[in-house]
């Protein structure tokens, strides 16, 4: 198998790391993969905080929900969507920009995750680990404070890097879905029950599809951070969603 392609099936989230530190060339590699990445239009549509202050990285592991592993990575970057810098830079040419809606924010989240995929697979060829932190995400006030965001700059993800411990190397990857599930000829079709229950076949254990499922619900998808994200996610996008229209008037 081509390595490019076998480095993707073998990467998993690493979220426990020597205390080998990751080197400064090593990190401008990283980042050149995150700036090599495709981008709507080549705008580049996002903003790289190189997180290197270990207060921060202590105040960043439990704005999101108390992980502490974030404080002992020896890379953290934040992803930020950016709609700010083209703003101003519209405004600094004399223009009168509209300003950033729904629409731009959603197209900026696209550019970055797409650049911090790319440092993924980047820190993959080299032997390093990496772990996705989503819950940058919650804490909108706080967060945005501690890393002085301004007011079209969204966190998209944040990623941890380093030297993988050896337990970490052994530890197996998840399963995936299989394809038939994921992937539809067309147009969308939702799952019926009885495929549902195929799906999720292998994963639930000794427990029955119900049970595996409610304690799934219960821990992830109505848990407090899982709340506190939703909060959050829709304080980061109010002033996306309460600029003016871009829609013209009807004469």
């Amino acid at each position: 198998m081509n390595e490019i392609i076998q480095s993707l099936f073998e990467r998993k989230s690493v979220r426990v790391f020597t205390d080998e530190p990751v080197g400064d060339e090593t990190k401008k590699l990283l980042l050149e993969c995150a700036f090599q990445a495709p981008s709507a239009g080549c705008q580049q549509l996002y903003t790289i905080l190189d997180i290197t202050d270990q207060a921060e990285k202590e105040e960043l592991a439990e704005l999101c929900d108390h992980q502490g592993f974030i404080a002992t990575a020896p890379l953290v970057l934040v992803f930020c969507a950016d709609c700010q810098k083209w703003w101003d830079a519209y405004r600094e040419a004399g223009l009168e920009p509209r300003r950033p809606g729904a629409g731009d924010i959603l197209l900026a989240m696209a550019d970055t995750l797409i650049a911090a995929q790319n440092v993924v697979a980047g820190a993959q060829a080299l032997g390093l680990g990496s772990c996705y932190i989503g819950d940058i995400l919650e804490n909108q006030e706080r967060v945005k404070k501690l890393l002085d965001l301004p007011e079209f700059v969204v966190p998209a993800a944040l990623l941890v890097i380093g030297w993988p411990t050896q337990q970490q190397k052994d530890r197996p990857k998840p399963e995936r879905f299989e394809g038939q599930y994921v992937v539809f000829e067309n147009r969308y079709r939702r799952l019926p029950g009885a495929q549902l229950r195929e799906m999720f076949r292998g994963r639930t254990g000794q427990k029955s599809f119900e049970d595996w499922i409610r304690a799934f619900c219960q821990r992830k998808y109505h848990s407090d951070f899982s709340l506190e994200m939703t909060r959050s996610a829709e304080k980061w996008l109010e002033t996306f969603y309460g600029g003016k229209s871009t829609k013209k008037k009807e004469e």
